[in-house]
């Protein structure tokens, strides 16, 4: 199965079905299965948007103080590992989704079949829309029971599940 490496949190937010669009500077002609896999390293300026909402809400985070926000939550987010496996419905440019702020929603004539969205506002702050970029569709999102320690590549890449 193809897989594709993401930083946290974005690896975790695609596989709870939070996050639908995944936007890259590459574009790929493959459509299919492929693997959700979390980055071994976990940047502090990820790690610090994973305090700051909306990524905070989409994680499932509670009321908690910023502090103990960055103690508790952040070391439990898996790295080196698949979370999910789901489908990649299309490759567009971004050019071709417009969003629209005072309604907080994308408008495009190209959704795929089986392509939707939980939550128009937090999926565009999940990603890099600017001109010249990718968007990544996926659908028939399945969280694993448990991550599978996989190690990743740049690119799409082959995971052989065990």
């Amino acid at each position: 199965m193809k897989a594709l490496t993401l930083t946290q949190p974005w690896a975790t937010l695609l596989a709870l079905g939070e996050k639908h669009i995944e936007t890259r500077s590459w574009s790929t002609s493959y459509r299919g299965p492929i693997a959700d896999h979390a980055a071994k390293a976990f940047p502090k300026w990820a790690r610090d948007t994973c305090l700051e909402d909306p990524f905070w809400s989409a994680l499932g985070g509670g009321p908690l103080h910023i502090e103990d926000r960055r103690r508790i939550f952040i070391p439990s987010l898996p790295l080196g590992a698949v979370l999910a496996t789901c489908n990649l419905l299309d490759c567009i440019p971004t050019e071709m989704l417009l969003w629209v702020p005072e309604k907080k929603t994308f408008v495009s004539n190209c959704w795929p079949v089986g392509f939707e969205i939980k939550n128009a506002e937090w999926e565009h702050a999940f990603g890099d829309f600017s001109e010249g970029r990718f968007a990544w569709m996926f659908g028939d999102i399945k969280q694993l029971d448990a991550p599978i320690p996989a190690r990743g590549a740049l690119g799409l890449w082959e995971w052989a599940e065990n």
